[in-house]
């Protein structure tokens, strides 16, 4: 992994677990039932957009204005993802477990880190600890939605505190607007 501030975000890496899982749903559960090609391929690609998205509006730099539009397209990307998963248990007559379930609890529990380890020519590796994905379809399928459900979440605050901060501190554009107000102020004063 690189040293890239975003793979430092709870939300990146907890987006990077779901896409991880629902991979290997994919994988082991995509033929089942009514789960045509076209619909995997959005699933894969919508897992993926979470996490790309997080990175992308990170890797911004500049401007808060993008990273907020980019972190708000990586939860609806979720959020997709997460109405896929619900599709996919009730077109197999299997149930969304509510939110006190006790396995629902146990997966609420559940927490990334990550994990370092030193490779064959003493490179640091670093990767998530991964939750197994349950071999029952509906274990499985509830446990992605309920780690949707939290990155949803952190999302939300991100984005919350964002907006908090361009409120504060003004955007990019603002900002350059300030600073060439004091350029000409000073110009100004230097020439008289």
């Amino acid at each position: 992994m690189s040293k890239a501030g975003y793979r430092y975000l709870a939300s990146f890496q907890l987006a990077e677990v779901i896409y991880r899982l629902t991979l290997e749903f994919l994988g082991k559960f995509g033929k089942l039932g009514r789960l045509g090609r076209r619909q995997r391929e959005q699933m894969e690609q919508a897992a993926r957009s979470g996490k790309q998205n997080i990175a992308e509006g990170y890797s911004q730099g500049t401007s808060l204005k993008a990273y907020i539009k980019l972190l708000g397209v990586a939860r609806g990307s979720l959020e997709e993802l997460k109405l896929d998963f619900e599709d996919f248990l009730k077109n197999n007559n299997l149930p969304i477990w509510d939110k006190n379930h006790p396995r629902i609890r146990e997966f609420r529990k559940y927490r990334v880190r990550v994990i370092r380890e030193v490779g064959e020519f003493g490179e640091i590796r670093e990767k998530y600890n991964v939750p197994n994905l349950p071999n029952d379809p509906t274990e499985a399928a509830n446990l992605i939605i309920t780690l949707i459900s939290q990155c949803s979440f952190l999302l939300k605050r991100q984005i919350e505190s964002l907006i908090d901060k361009h409120m504060r501190e003004g955007g990019f554009t603002e900002k350059l607007y300030q600073r060439r107000i004091k350029y000409r102020r000073t110009y100004h004063e230097k020439k008289n």
